[in-house]
């Protein structure tokens, strides 16, 4: 029989945190969720930083509530990717974490790119051409007092571990992300790091998912209330790596989206495919669980809506309440305005210079699309658009990888967006299974409950619990809207942002 385990899973998202209880046992996988807070990016002095010391008291404080209702056999911690902080000789962390989302980074990318050549850069990496990648934070930071006294980089993850354990090492998932890891040979890239004038010492040693980084130090474990034998347990730091360990998929033919601030949309693979067209579609090859490859397109995500709710509730506009707008907008003109989800003018925050509505709107004139004036308006081309992009890039993953999905699985938040994944079905021609919501926390505690003893030898025999455990929503595709159509009136404005 299988072992019971009860794990502590913390699944960290740019918008806000949680600590779930995990339990494994009887045949089911559980999540109660203990502790949640709120996490934005705090701009100081014109640049966005992470609060992670404040980030690092609220994991103390879910851990410590965990263990207050139950024994716990270990802790695991998921993040968003990319971002990072620096260690001193000392082990003392060095200066602020940016964002991703900060200016700095802004035109590096293009340096980087004419420095190194797109294709060698993707030959080797297999990343996704993102202008905020670890590697274009690290160039921005040159010449800094921070990178410049630098002993060590961790990204986020690893260094909330560290802070638990001690332990320095970056956990392999989210080190994929950095565009400074070899997706064939699975090491670091050195010899880029020296060409670009980066210390390539502070990268840290790599560990696979499902490693024990170690036990709680003495002092957290103290603090915690908790014997110093708990370990904490190297998950798929890259919260859409442990998301997809919890696609409750039956076969492999299938396509996810990870919906949430970011959509990752794309194919789980056996290797990578770093072909010209693949790096020309901008998709990336990010290391999954159990050696896998998620074969993905990053998209903006309901990042946009969730900013142009900000927008609309700090000018206190009336029935700017998320439920409400649903329905209005489901109630509208299908495809009348779509726009390009994925322009780099989304990135950055709504302010109220530069509200994320109005953005909308330019990019509809600029497309020749229908302006959306009202909240609802906006609301329905977001999700329209979203639902393009997710059909354009389902349809490219299947084609650059050889493969035919017969289903589309959304996990995460968006999953209970009934109107998005109706829309997803329908752009996509394919069935859309929904859920479970936290996709991540779960895989977070399947990942954690197979070091620990579970019976859960392969990533088959974890989703076959997930599906045992949770209820997925189906929506079949409907037919009387030319999606095609939809698609080709921005197809030729993407085809002409593409990298060359």
């Amino acid at each position: 029989m299988s072992k019971h385990v009860r794990v502590a899973a913390v699944d960290l998202g740019a918008t806000s945190g949680r600590v779930m209880s995990g339990r494994i046992g009887g045949h089911r996988v559980e999540l109660d969720e203990l502790h949640r807070f709120p996490n934005a990016a705090v701009r100081v002095r014109g640049s966005l930083f992470w609060d992670v010391l404040d980030i690092h008291r609220e994991v103390l404080a879910g851990i410590r509530e965990a263990a207050r209702t139950g024994p716990l056999d270990g802790v695991g911690i998921d993040s968003w990717a990319i971002d990072h902080g620096f260690l001193d000789h000392d082990g003392q962390l060095l200066g602020q974490v940016f964002s991703h989302r900060d200016a700095r980074v802004e035109g590096i990318a293009e340096k980087v790119v004419a420095q190194i050549g797109a294709a060698t850069l993707y030959g080797i990496t297999g990343i996704q051409q993102l202008p905020f990648n670890t590697i274009y934070q690290l160039v921005a930071a040159r010449g800094t007092s921070a990178l410049d006294s630098a002993e060590t980089m961790l990204l986020l993850p690893d260094l909330l571990g560290y802070w638990l354990t001690g332990a320095i090492g970056a956990e392999r998932t989210n080190a994929s992300t950095t565009q400074l890891y070899d997706v064939r040979r699975g090491t670091w890239v050195l010899d880029l790091c020296q060409e670009l004038g980066l210390p390539g010492g502070i990268l840290p040693p790599l560990r696979d998912p499902g490693s024990l980084l170690g036990p709680l130090l003495p002092d957290v474990a103290d603090e915690l209330g908790v014997s110093t034998d708990v370990p904490v347990v190297a998950v798929g730091s890259h919260d859409t790596a442990s998301a997809v360990v919890a696609v409750p998929a039956e076969a492999r033919d299938f396509a996810y989206i990870s919906s949430g601030t970011w959509s990752l949309v794309g194919l789980e693979l056996d290797r990578p495919v770093l072909t010209e067209d693949a790096r020309l579609a901008d998709f990336t090859n990010e290391v999954g669980v159990d050696g896998t490859i998620r074969f993905l397109k990053n998209v903006m995500g309901l990042w946009v809506l969730s900013e142009s709710l900000r927008s609309w509730r700090e000018r206190s506009y009336r029935d700017a309440e998320l439920h409400a707008l649903l329905a209005a907008a489901a109630e509208l003109e299908p495809l009348r305005t779509v726009v390009d989800i994925n322009d780099p003018r989304l990135l950055f925050p709504s302010t109220s210079a530069d509200p994320m509505p109005e953005r909308i709107a330019a990019l509809a004139t600029e497309s020749d699309e229908a302006i959306p004036h009202s909240p609802a308006a906006v609301t329905r081309c977001i999700l329209d658009s979203l639902a393009v992009a997710y059909r354009r890039h389902v349809r490219t993953a299947a084609a650059l990888a050889g493969t035919s999905p017969a289903v589309v699985h959304v996990v995460g938040g968006g999953s209970q967006n009934e109107l998005l994944c109706q829309l997803t079905a329908d752009a996509c021609g394919l069935p859309v299974l929904a859920g479970p919501v936290e996709a991540a926390a779960l895989g977070n505690v399947l990942i954690q409950g197979r070091s620990l003893g579970a019976d859960l030898p392969d990533l088959p025999a974890m989703r076959d619990l997930v599906r045992r455990s949770y209820d997925v929503r189906r929506f079949e595709p409907r037919d009387g809207l030319d999606w095609a159509a939809a698609e080709a009136r921005i197809s030729d404005l993407i085809d002409k942002k593409a990298p060359t």
